[in-house]
């Protein structure tokens, strides 16, 4: 198991070139990211601090339990949600506060082979995910890259009211993708808000983000020649499940 200083070095090397202004994924405090500790916490990024030069301070390690738990609750308030997740500090005494998505950074944390999360809201995402035909736009898959980085398919979350509600949603929408594909999603797409990246790693969160942002920068070319030519399922499989795509997903640091 990595040692804390380890773990937290690494997200914040990923934080911030995840933040990165040349990258065009998140301005100002957009965006969140995470990282598992060691099973039971996890470093989350505290609330309104930019990604793109943040300090150690800048993260806060929280106890995994107490913020599951509020989740599961069948509902609470806003104060319930933010007097629970400043209880779930390992340091009760720090000045910071949690990012309000702290909840479904959690519950993602918790999932098989999942380590690192990272929340970004890229530009060129954004511009299909605030469309008319989002849901629609994403419901294809185009290229054999976007498959070895970001998976066979991405989770979809229609618009949900961000805290407890959107943490809960994603969670019935995950446990549903990995019940029909057997695996964590390495994509979450949630409409009209932005883009999350799950890996065991920074660098997969980081090759999911460039590559479906690569990914929505096509769908919206596609669009100016007749709209996007989706691969089909049996196409999809090939390139998921083939042995070469494999080997290559682990040469380039996605598996």
């Amino acid at each position: 198991m990595p040692a804390v200083q380890d773990v937290l070095t690494d997200l914040i090397a990923m934080s911030r070139r995840l933040g990165d202004p040349a990258m065009d994924y998140a301005i100002l405090g957009e965006g969140n990211t995470s990282a598992d500790v060691d099973g039971s916490t996890f470093f989350v990024k505290s609330s309104g601090v930019s990604l793109r030069d943040i300090p150690e301070s800048g993260f806060v390690r929280v106890r995994q339990a107490p913020i599951l738990e509020l989740l599961d609750r069948p509902s609470v308030t806003d104060d319930e949600i933010r007097d629970g997740m400043l209880a779930a500090r390992v340091d009760t005494l720090s000045p910071t506060r949690p990012s309000v998505e702290t909840l479904f950074h959690a519950y993602l944390l918790s999932l098989p082979g999942i380590s690192y999360v990272g929340h970004t809201h890229p530009t060129a995402v954004n511009a299909v995910l605030c469309s008319q035909f989002a849901e629609q736009a994403v419901s294809g898959r185009l290229f054999p890259d976007e498959i070895v980085c970001c998976g066979p398919a991405p989770v979809w979350v229609p618009y949900t009211d961000p805290g407890q509600p959107l943490a809960r949603e994603m969670k019935t929408r995950v446990e549903a993708y990995i019940n029909e594909n057997n695996a964590a999603p390495r994509v979450i797409l949630m409409q009209n808000h932005g883009f999350i990246a799950l890996g065991k790693s920074p660098l997969e969160v980081e090759s999911a983000t460039a590559m479906y942002t690569k990914t929505a920068r096509i769908l919206l070319g596609t669009y100016a020649l007749g709209g996007p030519n989706f691969l089909t399922a049996e196409n999809v499989n090939r390139i998921y499940t083939r042995p070469d795509e494999k080997y290559r997903e682990k040469q380039i640091g996605v598996a």
